[in-house]
């Protein structure tokens, strides 16, 4: 899988996530056998850049290669320019956001909104394109609504602009994360272009992604949520299609190590008041499936200082171990 001069080592990309895939998730992801990580979208406007928030999601100190940065926008020359402004800061590959489905997004006609109008995805994929001399890349999904699917149409026009890889969800826009994702879509843009094409949507487990891969005939797959709280679903992955043998479930000493690993590093770069606060959502996710996770999850939301956290997550883990308790995702779910 390439993008551009950018070899990756294998086909599996986080895919982008706001409030998810900060530099500490996508360092990460990429340690447990993700090929690359998107980042958070950072907005177009300007008037943002001088934002904590943006400067958190333009920093990679330390991060491993291709660092890829998501920007979202419904403006051509504030792309271009927001495009420009990220590879000096860094970002050695572009990706532009006409997927995100969330309302705050598309009422400003950016996100996935773009897909109604294709003469101005045109403009800006031409725009950002010619703005940078780093590989672009595009994320879409399959259309606005089920009756205006037209995936396929954006995908000619991101190609015939210089895009050098499209990603595509298996959902429209109207679908939100509603439903289950379709690959029909994904599978016809892929014998309808040249350029990379990488699939997402559902893909969680090892299972999914070799068949995912196998009926579309995607070149790469992007993982979203099936990694929140399970970054060794790249290695589970990765190992299952080099070898077709599933690794087993991480032991509860790994779990622990990987989560109070990933919590300090939070707190390094967010700062005590905002980590502890961003932890939370990771604490949850990791112990999801865990026995006597669900007390332990509304305990810790009430949790003020990185100290108790890492108390009170050592405890429980502490707890588990003396049981020799591993991971499963088909108990205890609904806790």
């Amino acid at each position: 899988m390439r993008i551009g001069s950018h070899a990756l080592k294998n086909k599996l990309i986080v895919a982008p996530m706001a409030g998810v895939t900060d530099r500490p998730f996508r360092q990460l992801c990429k340690k447990m056998g993700a090929g690359m990580a998107v980042s958070e979208m950072v907005s177009s406007n300007s008037l943002l850049w001088g934002s904590i928030k943006t400067q958190r999601r333009a920093n990679h100190d330390g991060e491993v290669s291709p660092i890829s940065v998501q920007i979202a926008g419904a403006d051509p020359q504030m792309l271009a320019t927001a495009a420009r402004y990220n590879v000096d800061n860094g970002a050695q590959i572009i990706d532009i956001n006409m997927g995100c489905p969330a309302k705050k997004i598309c009422n400003v006609m950016a996100g996935s909104a773009l897909l109604q109008d294709e003469k101005l995805v045109g403009r800006i994929l031409d725009s950002v394109v010619k703005a940078v001399d780093v590989p672009v890349t595009l994320k879409i999904r399959t259309g606005w609504d089920k009756q205006h699917k037209n995936a396929l149409s954006v995908a000619r026009i991101a190609e015939n602009s210089g895009v050098q890889a499209l990603a595509i969800h298996g959902r429209t826009r109207a679908c939100a994360y509603a439903g289950t994702a379709e690959y029909d879509t994904i599978a016809a843009v892929k014998t309808a272009i040249n350029i990379p094409v990488i699939a997402n949507g559902d893909i969680t487990t090892p299972e999914k992604a070799k068949e995912i891969l196998s009926y579309t005939k995607a070149d790469a797959i992007m993982i979203g949520r099936a990694a929140q709280g399970r970054p060794w679903i790249f290695r589970e992955i990765d190992h299952y299609l080099t070898t077709g043998q599933k690794l087993p479930s991480p032991e509860v000493s790994e779990i622990h190590h990987v989560l109070i690993k990933h919590l300090y590093e939070l707190y390094e770069f967010y700062g005590e008041y905002a980590g502890v606060r961003i932890a939370r959502k990771h604490i949850s996710w990791y112990t999801k499936g865990l026995m006597g996770s669900a007390n332990f999850r509304q305990s810790m939301n009430q949790l003020q200082t990185s100290n108790q956290q890492i108390f009170e997550t050592n405890t429980f883990f502490s707890k588990l171990a003396e049981i020799g308790h591993r991971l499963s995702y088909t108990k205890e779910e609904s806790n």
